[in-house]
């Protein structure tokens, strides 16, 4: 009975994982109370995923990365590239991708693409090369550099320690390195000579008002005499009730009222701001006591100035504004920031926004207050790509961050203290030093990454004790096992590779790893060639823009569509594949 619930839960979380019908982490948290509940674990088994060694570095990882960030370390990249990127473009851009995949050696991939991405768009427009064929490199780039050390990214880190929890030899800090650096050519190589020239040219306009395409979706209206509304409250309004049109902002003496538009009192000759479409543009032209003002384009300028800025803003993998509306969680009181458009899977939505759904990638662009510029890209819950948004760094503390990062790597590398212990020490040198204050740790951290590894880790627990990964391993090898370890080794990166194509890289690691090691024992080889399998196919996610966090980042800005990943994609994963299949067996032999 145990082994079957066991299947089951497996099923349902891969079920749940792909199609996120709940947030991931929710799914994590309740695969681990159903285990504990059904009492295939013990509840000190069902809660040792959150005090995991591996979940515990994860999240000191999470801190470590936001020091180094906090401080600019990587500012001076960002400079040299942003002015090299005017001269000359493609210099630039192989340049970029060397530094980001670099960084993401040893820095969350996901903190360096946000640091990175207002670089790329300053390029993009210098050199006048559109976005949308840069910022795929830059994802993939990171990718790229986060598997060539123990600590580039929470898959490697996730798998030494199922390793270590089965008895086995956990990796080192470098022990991914040379091949890591291998795959990191022949993807740099791939991305440069013929992925960019794959992408197609999504975002051209540097233009705000024109990426967005709010042309045709703004206009101003004066209020002659005689137009219903005046006397009225704006946000309740005849002018917004009757033609369902949203009223933005309200402007008196060509000054704008700095008051919300349910405070505002319109009077005659007031003009007004309007959100609306070209059916209820029409309605506008025909409505007594209103006069249209015509625009010949709407540019930046006209929407910015004084204490208002126009911001292009992606919504946070894993932020806490997925699955809300923008009416549900009050999202111009929260913010104080007004909503002019949203593009969501490369479609752009403009009018009827209060009630849409809001997904990780999603790009927002954000009218703010220039006052509360620093305060939003704080925020975890965005990532604010456009240069003027940049929070403030602390320059004085860059050197105390790269060293303390520093002290860590080298403490690991050379085994003076285990990992965790080394990372957790970091982390208390970072707030000790000042690199962070005391409440940017736990904003620092992506809560719902630790919840979900913390949560899945018990499945692998159950998957071991219950025979129920010994059951996979046997089906698996009855499949692939009679043609060698070779074919095996390459039907689980495979295998892996897809399943992270549609979920969490995490939750595919938790998954294969243990069934990984019992294939490995039921042939009589290592189970190591296997296990560094799992690990790269978890973290090279190409072909979607689901599959790993980085790609969602990059979604809105890069005005992508699905099949974009999957045409730029698809041959990087099948050459990744050939290589490991190749290569592996060569580094870690399946009889040592």
């Amino acid at each position: 009975m145990e082994l079957f619930i066991v299947l089951v839960v497996v099923l349902a979380c891969v079920y749940a994982l792909a199609t996120e019908k709940l947030p991931v982490d929710l799914t994590a948290i309740f695969v681990a109370i159903v285990l504990v509940v059904t009492r295939v674990l013990t509840p000190e088994q069902g809660l040792s995923g959150l005090g995991n060694p591996a979940t515990v570095t994860v999240a000191a990882m999470f801190v470590l990365s936001a020091g180094l960030a906090r401080t600019g370390a990587l500012n001076s990249a960002t400079t040299i590239l942003s002015k090299l990127g005017r001269r000359l473009p493609w210099v630039a851009i192989l340049s970029l991708m060397l530094v980001v995949g670099a960084a993401s050696a040893f820095v969350n991939n996901t903190a360096v693409v946000a640091i990175f991405l207002p670089i790329v768009l300053t390029v993009g427009r210098s050199a006048s090369i559109s976005a949308s064929r840069l910022l795929m490199p830059l994802s993939f780039a990171s990718m790229f550099g986060g598997v060539c050390t123990l600590i580039g990214t929470s898959t490697n880190i996730l798998v030494s320690s199922i390793a270590a929890s089965h008895g086995l030899r956990p990796f080192s800090m470098f022990e991914f390195s040379e091949f890591g650096l291998i795959t990191a050519g022949i993807g740099l190589a791939y991305m440069f000579t013929i992925g960019i020239r794959l992408i197609p040219e999504r975002r051209a306009a540097s233009d705000l008002t024109e990426v967005f395409g709010l042309a045709n979706y703004l206009t101003d209206a004066v209020l002659m005499a005689g137009a219903k509304s005046i006397g009225t409250v704006a946000a309740s309004s005849p002018l917004a009730k009757d033609l369902d049109v949203e009223i933005l902002a309200v402007f008196r003496n060509s000054e704008l009222i700095d008051l919300p538009v349910e405070q505002i009192v319109l009077l005659e000759g007031d003009v007004v701001r309007l959100r609306c479409d070209t059916a209820q543009l029409d309605k506008l032209r025909q409505r007594h006591g209103i006069s249209l003002i015509s625009h010949l384009g709407w540019r930046d300028q006209d929407l910015q100035g004084g204490e208002f800025e126009l911001v292009e803003a992606v919504v946070a993998p894993n932020s806490v504004l997925t699955g809300q509306t923008l009416k549900s969680m009050r999202f111009s009181d929260r913010f104080v920031a007004k909503v002019l458009a949203i593009r969501h899977h490369g479609q752009l939505a403009r009018t009827k926004l209060d009630n849409a759904p809001i997904r990780a990638g999603d790009t927002m662009l954000l009218s703010v207050r220039s006052s509360e510029l620093e305060t939003l890209a704080r925020d975890p819950a965005f990532v604010l790509i456009t240069p003027k948004a940049m929070s403030k760094f602390r320059p004085a503390k860059t050197l105390a961050a790269t060293a303390i990062l520093a002290a860590v790597i080298a403490a690991s590398a050379l085994n003076l203290v285990p990992i965790v212990v080394a990372a957790l020490a970091g982390c208390a040198l970072m707030v000790l030093s000042g690199c962070l204050k005391p409440g940017e740790v736990y904003t620092s951290v992506d809560w719902k990454v630790i919840l979900l590894i913390g949560g899945l880790l018990p499945l692998g627990i159950a998957l071991e004790t219950t025979g129920a990964a010994a059951l996979l391993s046997q089906f698996v090898v009855k499949i692939f096992g009679g043609f060698g370890p070779l074919v095996l080794l390459s039907a689980i990166y495979l295998c892996t590779s897809l399943l992270t194509e549609l979920m969490s890289n995490a939750a595919a690691a938790v998954l294969l790893a243990p069934i990984a090691i019992s294939a490995a024992a039921a042939m009589g080889v290592d189970s190591r060639p296997f296990l560094v399998a799992v690990t790269f196919a978890a973290s090279s996610s190409f072909m979607t823009p689901v599959g790993y966090q980085t790609n969602t980042l990059i979604y809105g800005p890069g005005a992508y569509r699905f099949r974009d990943f999957v045409r730029v994609g698809t041959p990087l994963n099948l050459i990744f594949w050939i290589a490991a299949t190749v290569l592996i067996p060569r580094f870690w032999p399946f009889y040592p």
